[in-house]
């Protein structure tokens, strides 16, 4: 308990940038994420593979190399901290997989509203926007919920570029007080705060969306 009070600021700076930095990532990677899940199944062949390109690179190079590109070589070019460095990673990172959660989610509507759609006036955007992509949320939901969760925990990457997060805090404070263990259960138990109400309200979104 001393232990938390002795440095409940720094955890509660670490907790904020934490926090700060996977909302920012969240909403970029939803926005990223579904663009590209659209271009992935628009008639257009340059596009779909435009989208597709995007999905692979940033799926398949773990986030840590994609960190570090921009915290030592983006930042050459462009002045950011780490906490950009770090919050844009996880952004384009996250964004690939929630492409494909998206994609499967819509690729699961059936085709005839889409022509029907189509037949009725509406434009392919507009078709997506008002009758596929709320359905193909609807049916992704779940697994849009374990991406957020991920997203929380994957923000620890921010430790390694000096990014000021919970990770970052609890490292340095392991390092003054040689009290590890304690330092690790806060930083674990302030994790669960983000994570476990997130869950639930995930769940709470499937429960509702299912009576409805």
């Amino acid at each position: 308990m001393a232990l938390l009070q002795d440095n409940f600021p720094t955890f509660l700076q670490g907790f904020g940038y934490t926090l700060l930095s996977s909302l920012i990532a969240l909403v970029g990677s939803m926005i990223l994420g579904t663009g590209f899940a659209i271009m992935q199944i628009m008639p257009q062949t340059w596009v779909r593979k435009l989208g597709n390109i995007y999905v692979q690179i940033f799926r398949n190079i773990p986030l840590l190399v994609i960190t570090f590109f921009f915290f030592l070589v983006v930042s050459k070019y462009v002045k950011m901290s780490g906490f950009t460095s770090g919050t844009i990673a996880l952004m384009l990172y996250t964004s690939a997989f929630i492409a494909e959660t998206v994609r499967a989610g819509i690729l699961s509507i059936e085709g005839g509203q889409m022509e029907g759609a189509r037949a009725n006036g509406l434009t392919f955007g507009q078709a997506m926007q008002h009758i596929i992509l709320p359905q193909a949320f609807r049916v992704a939901l779940p697994s849009l919920g374990n991406q957020f969760i991920n997203l929380v925990k994957n923000s620890s990457i921010l430790a390694f570029v000096g990014g000021l997060d919970l990770m970052y805090q609890g490292n340095m404070i392991a390092a003054n007080t040689f009290e590890t263990f304690g330092t690790y259960m806060i930083v674990g138990v302030m994790y669960l705060i983000i994570t476990l109400p997130l869950s639930y309200y995930i769940q709470h979104l499937e429960r509702k969306l299912k009576q409805a």
